[in-house]
């Protein structure tokens, strides 16, 4: 009998749930998508009833389109985005929207972390500094600023919890997610009590922590009847989605990097132990790996900024005539190849939202810098891609400063499936990039988990080594390699000038 796995991912965009054999064959998918919400400048918001309505959507698609059973569904693995805060009271009723990864009103609430614990002890504390998209300055916000909201809250969930709650009635998260809400003791996987007690955060508002591959729960009867799924369907704990991710493209042991390229853009580096930056400037988590870490850079709008231009500009007409077979994203590859490296000096800052590595800034904007009569709309995408790329080679440069380096740079997410835009960051990066048989990612990454928790597979390694294999390397071209670094040192300079005026424009 063939055994398959559902993985689901709750991204910020969309659900998406695949249905995977134990040989990591795709038998089914389904996505829906969701809005954001965004009540004021730099908040960001969702309902996260339009998660579960999406995750019953998607798994009733999924399972119709597969012809498969229930009864051969094995388990389900869960991802999601990371640092959302879901706020439930007694009732298990969501209290209020979601405040998301991405949002940035907690700056007040990051300072007052520091003065209770100053800010290196903190680092070494948390392994991490207190940025506003993480949990815990959300939860001391909603404390302040909401009161009546903090008063009825019970429970706190992140996304994908959320859904595990929906799914089974039971709050509980696993060890990958829960370090994104720096309230863990990430050497010992588990809630820091020194934390919680110096931010009055009491522990009972938090679920119970778990190792990702450890089966939490199992689908109770409401959820079994909504979704399709049999009742009694073992739920494994999952990951977050940089850390499924990770597993979904085989970041699972050390001397290995990945490089998503999805609305964020994360490098991601697997390691044996705890580690950290004592600036705090890479994210140092638990890894879905059972005893095992990782360090992730961040870029806040990688593929991103990308989806803005589109929306909100669209490829341009002459491209659409003259490629009228193509569509979407596909117009803007075609637009970016018209232009050659560099993009005649155009430069793009690409942060729309903030950003996290290396700047920690909450201010900072999105800039195209050297504008001229001579640049087209052709420019400014391959721009983006460009300055993207940029900003992924500043996470990388952190950790090859540390010691942390890799032969290649396994690719994913939105970016990988652009010929151009994988060459651009094989150059800039200095790096072969290989991209591989699966492009799920998270998905596909908390499926294998699943596997493992449901005896499937015998350790997250056999997962991958049964299902990942590569099929792509891309070399960089050592004259553009060349080009870049020039660029690169003007693009580094441009946010040490502009710093001071990001913040200024914020208040104006």
């Amino acid at each position: 009998m063939v055994n398959y796995i559902i993985g689901i991912d709750i991204g910020t965009t969309s659900t998406r749930a695949v249905i995977i054999d134990e040989n990591g064959y795709f038998v089914a998918s389904s996505t829906k998508d969701y809005s954001l919400i965004t009540p004021k400048p730099g908040w960001a918001e969702q309902n996260a009833e339009d998660w579960w309505d999406a995750t019953i959507s998607t798994i009733r698609n999924a399972l119709e389109d597969s012809n498969i059973s229930p009864k051969y569904i094995v388990g389900i693995g869960l991802s999601g985005q990371m640092h959302g805060s879901v706020f439930l009271n007694k009732k298990g009723e969501v209290i209020r929207p979601a405040i998301l990864w991405c949002d940035q009103r907690t700056y007040t609430q990051c300072e007052e972390i520091y003065k209770i614990f100053g800010r290196d002890e903190f680092i070494k504390l948390s392994y991490n500094k207190a940025l506003p998209g993480f949990t815990a300055p959300k939860i001391l916000w909603l404390k302040e600023v909401e009161p009546e909201n903090y008063k009825k809250v019970t429970q706190i969930l992140l996304p994908k919890d959320y859904i595990r709650f929906k799914l089974s009635g039971k709050y509980v998260t696993e060890v990958s997610d829960a370090s994104g809400t720096i309230l863990m003791d990430i050497t010992k996987r588990n809630w820091s009590t020194d934390i919680l007690n110096g931010l009055e955060i009491d522990m009972s508002l938090l679920p119970e922590v778990y190792e990702s591959t450890i089966i939490t729960s199992k689908v109770n009867a409401d959820a079994s009847n909504l979704t399709g799924l049999l009742e009694g369907t073992p739920i494994v704990g999952g990951g977050s989605d940089n850390a499924a991710g990770a597993v979904g493209s085989g970041i699972v042991r050390s001397g290995l990097i990945s490089d998503s390229i999805g609305t964020s853009g994360v490098v991601f580096a697997h390691s044996d132990k705890p580690l950290y930056d004592s600036q705090g400037r890479l994210h140092s988590f638990c890894h879905a790996v059972p005893g095992k870490w990782h360090l992730t850079g961040v870029t806040l709008s990688a593929a991103g900024s990308l989806k803005w231009y589109y929306e909100n500009f669209g490829p341009s007409k002459k491209v659409m005539d003259t490629y009228p077979d193509k569509k979407g994203y596909e117009l803007l590859n075609k637009q970016a190849e018209n232009i050659s490296i560099g993009s005649d000096g155009l430069i793009f800052l690409p942060y729309l939202s903030g950003e996290r590595t290396p700047h920690a800034d909450p201010y900072a904007r999105g800039v195209f810098f050297g504008i001229s009569y001579i640049h087209t709309q052709d420019h400014f995408v391959r721009s983006i891609m460009e300055g993207v790329a940029f900003s992924q080679l500043d996470c990388l440069d952190i950790m090859r400063k540390l010691g942390i380096t890799s032969d290649k740079i396994v690719l994913f997410g939105g970016g990988a499936k652009s010929k151009i835009w994988i060459q651009i960051i094989s150059d800039i990066l200095e790096s072969k990039i290989v991209t591989l048989n699966v492009e799920e990612g998270p998905a596909f990454g908390a499926a294998l988990i699943a596997g493992v928790g449901c005896g499937v597979y015998s350790s997250i390694e056999e997962a991958v080594h049964k299902t990942i294999k590569e099929v792509s390397l891309n070399k960089p071209i050592e004259e553009n390699v060349k080009r870049y670094k020039n660029l690169y040192t003007i693009f580094k300079s441009l946010y040490k000038d502009l710093k001071d005026n990001f913040k200024k424009l914020d208040i104006i």
